[in-house]
């Protein structure tokens, strides 16, 4: 069974420009090769488990189908409206699946995501289990393209785009936040990365990324806009 919802689809939050595309987007070293999807892809559960294991795609057919039309903010600053996702609930898939087959160790607090490509993201749990958080596998009603994270990918609708990982590979329960280092262009990855608060980075403020994004837009638009093939 299908459900349809919205999820930010409102006022532009600050700092944030609307742009009438949706690039491939993302770290250079991310962007530029496809990576080779599997042919039978898998969801691996890692981490702080009992029992690691892994579930086939086909497998998550057993979760009802949602459709949220949901707008997309990039840290960079800029951010596309209203696209129509279609996939599965990341709490039911963590209810059906991670708790009782991978059994989260006691003291379980962030879930990492692991890409096919190898990028890497992070969310506090309880944000990851928040309602509109997404496995999502079609877009705008077709099939989701290796552009924009075939087989699977997260939607996180209230964070940063960088926290919505493409090509879903892993699922990895953590006691404590990953430190990502200095991997973002002037600063570290924020913990939760909320729009809503700016949390663009950690070590900067939201509005001193916010200017040295706003300075850098159209030049990485058109570099992105460069590695979109669909």
């Amino acid at each position: 069974m299908s459900n349809s919802r919205e999820a930010e689809t409102s006022a532009l939050p600050p700092g944030q420009t609307e742009i009438p595309d949706f690039p491939r987007w993302g770290l250079p070293e991310y962007m530029q090769q496809l990576p080779d999807i599997p042919s039978s892809p898998t969801l691996e559960l890692l981490g702080d488990v009992s029992i690691p294991c892994e579930i086939g795609l086909g497998e998550l057919a057993v979760l009802a189908r949602v459709e949220q039309v949901a707008d997309f903010h990039c840290a960079a600053t800029w951010s596309r409206r209203g696209l129509r996702w279609e996939g599965y609930l990341f709490r039911d898939f963590f209810d059906r699946f991670v708790m009782p087959r991978a059994q989260p160790r006691p003291g379980a607090q962030f879930v990492q995501f692991t890409g096919i490509d190898g990028y890497t993201t992070s969310l506090p749990l309880e944000d990851a289990l928040a309602g509109e958080v997404m496995l999502a596998d079609r877009l705008d009603g077709e099939a989701l393209s290796v552009d924009h994270g075939a087989p699977i990918r997260v939607v996180a609708p209230a964070h940063y785009g960088y926290k919505s990982a493409k090509h879903l590979r892993g699922v990895v329960i953590l006691s404590r936040a990953p430190n990502y280092g200095g991997r973002l262009p002037e600063t570290s990855e924020h913990p939760r990365g909320r729009v809503a608060l700016e949390e663009r980075g950690s070590g900067k403020s939201g509005e001193e990324l916010r200017a040295v994004y706003a300075a850098a837009l159209e030049s990485m638009l058109a570099y992105y806009r460069g590695l979109t093939h669909s």
